[in-house]
């Protein structure tokens, strides 16, 4: 659905072209969740504004649905833009407009629907994102998870095929954003929509996205699904930003593990295998006793997993990590 072909951007500042976004390539598939994750001034917001057009590349190709859209002139851009919805942090609404008439100002301002469709459309998206009771009400009137959802409806008003979301969660409390995140994956599911989201919170690309790449410096610096990068953090920042969402100080928890005895194995299960009972018969099979250091269970989007750090004693150890690895187990020997 999208595709960036070394494509990078630079500003201009005092002379001087200051480098944004450094030479990408990223490949967006059709109906996934597709997750941004960088701290600020990482270049996430850059890109997700080059993949609308509302910043030009300095260099490189934007494909959008088999289409070309780099070279784009102002009616096919605006023609163009129909199809990509944008979800803003701040919600950026109309104060002087009600609910049903933010959400229809981008029907009105593309010139081509009628009166009647406005208004059916509208009706359409105040009940699918649960503000019926709320339609002629006006943004100071409403909370922050209600002023999202009404955000959220007007980047659907013109049928979109691709919504962007601009740290679409980060000005609202946990719970609101557990709702909100609940409803992206309704309209991704039902709809069939492409959703790239950008965001510095580890735990709502957890809760929602398919696919993730990690942003550092202007640049791509991993990228998989979001098991894999989430389980098993390869470059350090990656490894920042999942540690900090799971609150692991990894100072402190060398200090844990120094205290512990024998050898200390990092488990993660997936799926069904989170909630069978391999420990207690491996140990039995092999005697091996241990000792369960940190731990948690959780789902990434709708997976079960589940992460174990244990310290291993007596017994035979080589054969409980065999064993282990049959039951497939991923064993990370941390000493």
């Amino acid at each position: 659905m999208i595709e960036l072909d070394q494509v990078h951007k630079a500003y201009e500042v005092e002379g001087r072209a200051i480098p944004a976004l450094k030479s990408t390539n990223l490949a967006i598939q059709n109906g996934e969740i597709f997750g941004i994750v960088g701290h600020s001034g990482a270049g996430k917001s850059t890109l997700i504004r080059l993949i609308n057009m509302l910043e030009r590349p300095s260099g490189g190709r934007i494909v959008v649905d088999n289409e070309d859209v780099t070279g784009y002139a102002s009616d096919s851009l605006r023609a163009f833009r129909r199809k990509v919805g944008m979800i803003f942090q701040h919600f950026n609404l109309l104060s002087s407009k009600t609910v049903a008439d933010n959400i229809a100002f981008p029907m009105k301002l593309a010139g081509i629907y009628s009166r009647e469709e406005i208004r059916s459309r509208v009706a359409e998206l105040v009940k699918r994102v649960g503000l019926e009771d709320h339609a002629k009400k006006y943004p100071s009137q409403l909370s922050g998870g209600q002023k999202q959802r009404v955000g959220i409806a007007r980047a659907l008003a013109c049928r979109p095929t691709i919504l962007l979301c601009d740290e679409a969660t980060s000005a609202l409390d946990p719970q609101t954003t557990q709702s909100v995140l609940r409803l992206l994956a309704d309209i991704n599911r039902e709809l069939g929509l492409t959703i790239v989201l950008i965001t510095h919170e580890m735990d709502v690309v957890r809760r929602i996205c398919d696919r993730v790449a990690v942003m550092d410096a202007g640049e791509i610096v991993e990228m998989g699904t979001v098991a894999d990068v989430f389980l098993h953090p390869e470059h350090p920042t990656t490894r920042d930003f999942v540690f900090e969402s799971e609150h692991i100080d990894e100072r402190e928890q060398q200090a844990d593990f120094a205290h512990a005895e024998g050898r200390i194995l990092h488990l993660t299960f997936r799926g069904e295998s989170t909630y069978k009972p391999l420990l207690g018969s491996i140990a039995r099979q092999t005697g091996v006793d241990f000792s369960i250091l940190s731990g948690r269970i959780d789902r990434i989007k709708d997976m079960p997993y589940g992460q174990l750090t244990l310290s291993l004693v007596g017994g035979d150890l080589e054969a409980a990590v065999a064993a282990l690895d049959a039951a497939d187990v991923h064993v990370e020997v941390l000493r």
